[in-house]
């Protein structure tokens, strides 16, 4: 909304004065800054888009945002030429993050105040092809995640690492390939990747962590679902108005995401 500081019924809040329950309380969000570089050429599917949040899937072999490594090309660039062709800020507030090469669902929040609501009460659901044949149905991982002395970027399970949590189940196995459904309870970097890893079973394709690319060029993992809360609203001219308590009033979404063909491709060949 238009205008600076704090109204209460549309009278400046000050610091002497209390406000009431009933009042409606307005202020405006601080304007936000350029953002990355917009890249037009880069693609960008929305499947979910409400005031507070978007929902974006991205392909494999596309990092989330930039970094030294990989400057432009992300899509977070993409992500701000699609917010200045819809008239939304083009700062990219990724809620998750997922890995270069893995594909799926990525949250980002609209504005600052967005960010810490939806961070609150995010699940993820992944699918993941690991090497090797598992028993069917439930399991759990549970073993601490720190970093690797020989990698950067690498991690391991070790005594000295943060606790780490991965709860699975096994869909299909067949022809040296098993199929799982992964909930990360906690969300250590490549945990997904280095808990499978820990057991004897690398994702297909996850070459950093023992497996092999012989059969797909990427991990096989996606992140296929999404749930999250947002706050209840209604639009007025110039903003949006909050029903308060905030966390009584708001709804639970939930955006799901096929399988990428590449991951499909290798189920129909090997399981």
């Amino acid at each position: 909304m238009s205008g600076s500081g704090f109204f209460a019924d549309d009278v400046p809040i000050l610091a002497n004065r209390r406000v009431q329950a009933g009042q409606t309380i307005r202020f405006a969000l601080p304007a936000d800054g350029p953002g990355v570089e917009p890249q037009p050429e880069i693609p960008v599917r929305v499947v979910y888009e409400d005031a507070f949040a978007v929902v974006l899937e991205k392909p494999p072999h596309l990092a989330v945002h930039p970094t030294l490594n990989y400057p432009r090309d992300t899509l977070a660039n993409g992500y701000a030429a699609w917010a200045a062709a819809h008239g939304e800020s083009p700062v990219f507030r990724p809620v998750n993050r997922i890995d270069k090469d893995t594909s799926g669902l990525v949250l980002a929040a609209k504005n600052g105040y967005a960010a810490p609501l939806l961070a609150e009460g995010v699940e993820k659901l992944y699918y993941a092809i690991v090497e090797g044949k598992l028993p069917l149905g439930p399991g759990v991982i549970d073993a601490p995640i720190g970093r690797r002395e020989d990698s950067i970027i690498g991690r391991c399970v070790t005594p000295e690492g943060k606790p780490s949590r991965t709860e699975y189940t096994i869909l299909r196995a067949a022809q040296g390939l098993s199929l799982a459904a992964c909930v990360p309870v906690t969300g250590r970097t490549h945990q997904i990747r280095v808990h499978f890893a820990s057991i004897g079973h690398p994702l297909a394709g996850d070459d950093l962590y023992g497996g092999h690319r012989d059969r797909i060029a990427r991990q096989a993992l996606h992140c296929a679902r999404q749930s999250f809360r947002v706050p209840a609203y209604s639009e007025v001219p110039g903003g949006i108005r909050l029903e308060t308590p905030v966390e009584e009033h708001a709804r639970t979404v939930a955006v799901e995401s096929p399988l990428p063909e590449d991951m499909r491709a290798l189920l129909d060949a090997e399981i």
